[in-house]
């Protein structure tokens, strides 16, 4: 089907994360037309946020919904269209682009993927149920919330270890539950929390169930040789990895082994046009305050694209 000039968006934002959020608000800013595939479940990882305390420009602790909402409120004021639908395809071999969800098909110049990077979970309902009342995915963001508290910390990987390392800034214990005889992370890290005497690190052991009612008072644990412990905590910190939201773009624009959109400079992606912020790349930080500057990138990066291409006279 040919597309029609005018139902063509100069650029559509895919997410709706501090990073497509930012994006949007450049871009519609910039006088582009902006439409925004939010998402089913809008808002990314700050959804599930508690207090805010990292985001610059609030005093007092916001929380990850409000300012979720006030960004998209402040990219609406400024032109940006939303709907609240996942995109299941993407047309990358000419332009327009076109982004399809599961009830329409959306055509744009220029597209930036923010769709960001999911945390893996246990898979328990009591972890679900707990997140936010002292189950958390990210050390950094929630840290100081657990001043003064025994916590523990799922997992044996990189990640896994500078979570410990980090919440002994806070916490008198840190007790780190994996599943493995051994750690997998660098052995520089692996001695550095060894030597900590705030950590300790029990082996070949996984989490069966999060105790608690409105907040977490602990953990059941299971070992290799059946034996069944409850260990008292006050917060649980799941350091497992993330998955990137990438599954629609597969063969449509280069992933690196990891599932993450492979960045070639600035936040262009391998198709001319296409640009990616945020986590979905970012495997690194994975900070709100990290996918915001991310976004902005990618708005102006991508009102230069346009600009480029714009007929002279």
């Amino acid at each position: 089907m040919e597309v029609n000039e005018k139902d063509v968006y100069d650029i559509i934002v895919v997410g709706s994360g501090p990073a497509g959020l930012t994006a949007a608000i450049y871009a519609a800013r910039a006088n582009l037309s902006v439409f925004v595939i939010a998402g089913v479940e809008a808002g990314g990882q700050l959804i599930w946020t508690t207090d805010v305390e990292d985001f610059p420009g609030f005093p007092e602790a916001v929380q990850g919904p409000e300012l979720v909402e006030r960004m998209r409120k402040q990219a609406e004021r400024l032109g940006a269209r939303f709907i609240n639908e996942d995109v299941a395809g993407i047309e990358t071999d000419n332009q327009p682009f076109k982004l399809k969800t599961s009830q329409e098909e959306f055509s744009a110049r220029a597209v930036i993927l923010a769709t960001g990077a999911s945390a893996k979970w246990l898979g328990l309902e009591s972890e679900q149920r707990l997140r936010a009342k002292g189950v958390s995915a990210c050390a950094v963001c929630d840290a100081p919330f657990f001043r003064g508290k025994e916590v523990a910390v799922v997992g044996g990987g990189d990640a896994a270890l500078r979570e410990a390392v980090y919440l002994t800034k806070f916490c008198p214990k840190v007790i780190i539950i994996h599943r493995s005889e051994k750690l997998r992370a660098f052995q520089a890290l692996q001695e550095k929390v060894r030597e900590n005497p705030k950590i300790e690190i029990i082996f070949n052991t996984q989490v069966t169930e999060v105790l608690g009612e409105n907040t977490i008072t602990g953990v059941r644990t299971k070992n290799t040789a059946g034996e069944e412990k409850e260990i008292s905590l006050g917060g649980l910190f799941i350091a497992i990895g993330h998955k990137p939201n990438t599954d629609f773009l597969k063969g449509k624009v280069e992933l690196d082994e990891k599932g993450y959109i492979a960045i070639k400079d600035k936040s262009k992606t391998s198709v001319p046009g296409i640009f990616a912020a945020g986590d979905v790349h970012d495997w690194r930080y994975q900070q709100a305050v990290t996918a915001a500057g991310a976004g902005c990138m990618a708005a102006l990066d991508a009102e230069e694209f346009l600009g480029e291409r714009k007929p002279k006279g």
